[in-house]
């Protein structure tokens, strides 16, 4: 599949996420696939350096395995791209969310699996530094037994969790936030990381993926093009 196809991977993943949020069960496994589509897109991308640029790197091209051959064959146009991806990756990552995902994709990448999801009730629409607050909802086999005792739990949470963020509302100037506002999403408790609303990070991710795959596409065309010209 090219990389065109990994990106409708990736958003096919993220309305299953938005379908089934917040039941940890299904998130836990399209977000799992989400992180998959990522890693392929950026196989892709590397991919088609190593073809681009003639390096001829057989099996999976890796990053070790670009800058190695790069290296053997002296090619400087090679290893200037890889250069400028790693320093574009890392920008691109700088802000949390982006952050998040890269940080989850090398520990999915090294355990094969993910940290545990938690269920947060959040306000809807969401401000910047809105509280989330946990909330115990039974599972069967890790699924949501039912969305009726879902809404109990959401319903019998309500009320302080009103009281905690219309405060902090209040306090910065925003709208108040009502009960019909309240809403349940998945969460994940990453280690020396606050918890991040997975769908959330998903959809800020998508441009993030897109934007480093259309300008590594406009870098390879204009370094191989000075080749070219040579």
């Amino acid at each position: 599949m090219n990389v065109e196809g990994k990106i409708i991977d990736c958003e096919y993943n993220l309305k299953q996420i938005n379908h089934f949020n917040p039941d940890p069960f299904y998130v836990n496994h399209f977000f799992k696939a989400y992180l998959q589509s990522v890693i392929d897109v950026y196989d892709e991308i590397l991919e088609d350096a190593n073809r681009d640029f003639g390096l001829f790197i057989s099996g999976k091209c890796t990053k070790e395995k670009f800058e190695r051959k790069a290296i053997k064959k002296n090619d400087q146009q090679a290893l200037r791209f890889l250069s400028w991806f790693n320093e574009n990756y890392e920008n691109e990552h700088n802000s949390s969310y982006p952050n998040f995902i890269k940080k989850i994709i090398y520990f999915f990448k090294e355990s094969n699996h993910l940290p545990k999801i938690t269920i947060k009730i959040r306000a809807n629409p969401r401000y910047k530094d809105d509280n989330f607050q946990t909330i115990q909802v039974e599972l069967s086999k890790g699924k949501i037994r039912s969305k009726e005792e879902l809404q109990i739990e959401i319903k019998r949470q309500t009320p302080i969790f009103l009281e905690i963020i219309n405060q902090k509302r209040k306090n910065k100037n925003e709208p108040k936030v009502a009960e019909n506002q309240i809403i349940a999403s998945a969460f994940l408790e990453m280690k020396n990381h606050e918890d991040i609303e997975i769908s959330h990070a998903c959809e800020i991710y998508l441009p993030v993926m897109k934007r480093l795959l259309d300008e590594s596409r406009n870098e390879i065309k204009e370094l191989t093009r000075w080749v070219d010209r040579q």
